[in-house]
C-alpha cells in the first residue's frame, strides 16, 4: 500500500494538481488533512479523500474520516478538534477506538511522524506554510511486509534528507 499525504495547502491548486500528476501511477490513495480552503467540487481537491480543517467553511468536508487500504485502517482528520499541537494523547484514543493502525493529521504545520504504542501518527507538514522548516512538504508513506515507510518530499517530489522514517506497523 502507497499514499501521499498533505496538508494545510490554504487554496493552492496549482500545487495540489502537480502532486497528484506526480504521483499518480504509483500511490493507491491520495489524502489531504484538511485546511484546503477549496469548495468540494474543486478539481484540484477531486482525488483526495478530504476532511475538514479550522480553516474550511464547507460542510461538504467531513470534521474525520476512516480509509483502508490492504488491510491497513486509516484515521484521518485536521486535528484542531484533538488538541495536536499540544498533545497526541486525544488523537491516540480516538485512533484506538476507531481502531485504526494510522493516523494522518495537520493543523499544526509540523511535518514528523512518530509511533506511540502500535498507532502511527504523520503529519505531512504543509505545502503552503511550513513551520519548523524551510521546504513546503507533504508524506509519501509505502507499506510492504510489516514495514512501514515515511519519506517526506518538498513540493518539487524531492525526497528531504533526514526526515525519512522507518516503522514496524
Amino acid at each position: 500500500m502507497k499514499a501521499v499525504i498533505v496538508s494545510d495547502s490554504h487554496g493552492l491548486t496549482d500545487e495540489l494538481a502537480q502532486i497528484v500528476m506526480r504521483h499518480r501511477h504509483e500511490v493507491n490513495l491520495f489524502i489531504h488533512c484538511g485546511d484546503s480552503e477549496l469548495p468540494a467540487e474543486a478539481d484540484a481537491i477531486a482525488p483526495f479523500a478530504v476532511v475538514r480543517g479550522n480553516c474550511d467553511w464547507t460542510a461538504a468536508f467531513p470534521d474525520e474520516r476512516i480509509e483502508e487500504a490492504d488491510g491497513v485502517r486509516l484515521f484521518v482528520t485536521h486535528g484542531h478538534l484533538y488538541g495536536v499541537k499540544t498533545s497526541l494523547l486525544r488523537l491516540y484514543y480516538r485512533a484506538k477506538e476507531a481502531g485504526a493502525n494510522i493516523v494522518c493529521f495537520g493543523h499544526s504545520h509540523l511535518a514528523g511522524a512518530e509511533q506511540i504504542d502500535d498507532v502511527l501518527f504523520i503529519n505531512p507538514g504543509s505545502i503552503a506554510l511550513p513551520r519548523g522548516r524551510k521546504e513546503k512538504t507533504y508524506a509519501v508513506l509505502e507499506m510492504d511486509r510489516g514495514r512501514t515507510f515515511i519519506q517526506f518530499c518538498d513540493i518539487g517530489g524531492r525526497p528531504i534528507p533526514g526526515l525519512e522514517k522507518t516503522f514496524s506497523i
